[in-house]
């Protein structure tokens, strides 16, 4: 799909409980998601901020998980039916040239961009495709790995989410990542 897409094996120890030490899923969105909401989160790997965004939303609300891995939608799935989470949890397989999201055009409250947009096949295609999916007081909290995503780089990422019509209303803090909050 993208530039270096994190290998799959990657993934259990993205979703270790040990990150959480560096970067606390429950912290991280509770400013922004509430039950009944209807969430994307690209890229979730193995569901390390799926699980708390599943938890948040409650059984009336819905988070849309998609990634281009099917071995990470697997491992996400089984950690979601353990943790009996899987009710409220849309998970997809995405393609190289689409998130496969038209069916949500408008819908979603609230996007988790975090640590994916670079290894999209680029920023303009990302952000497009999200875009379509906000409802007008929808938000997007991008957040990409500060050590791997360039300064040039993240900027231009913003510059992308501008050209979809995405406005940045705040930089959040979120340890080691480069964020911006988008309207």
């Amino acid at each position: 799909m993208g530039k270096r897409i994190c290998p799959w094996w990657l993934g259990y120890l993205l979703a270790s409980p040990v990150r959480r030490l560096v970067q606390d899923p429950a912290s991280i969105v509770q400013p922004y998601v509430r039950q009944g909401m209807t969430v994307l989160e690209p890229g979730p790997g193995m569901g390390f901020f799926t699980l708390e965004l599943a938890r948040r939303v409650g059984p009336k609300g819905r988070v849309v998980a998609v990634d281009v891995q099917p071995r990470m939608i697997a491992g996400l799935k089984r950690r979601l039916a353990r943790a009996g989470l899987l009710e409220p949890v849309d998970v997809r397989v995405a393609t190289a040239d689409s998130l496969g999201l038209s069916d949500l055009r408008g819908k979603i409250d609230f996007a988790l961009a975090m640590a994916v947009v670079h290894e999209t096949p680029g920023p303009g295609w990302f952000f497009s495709q999200v875009a379509e999916t906000m409802k007008p007081c929808g938000i997007v909290l991008l957040a990409e790995p500060s050590g791997q995503v360039k300064d040039a780089d993240f900027k231009a990422e913003i510059d992308a989410a501008a050209g979809a019509g995405l406005v940045v209303t705040e930089h959040p803090a979120v340890r080691y990542s480069q964020t911006a909050l988008l309207k």
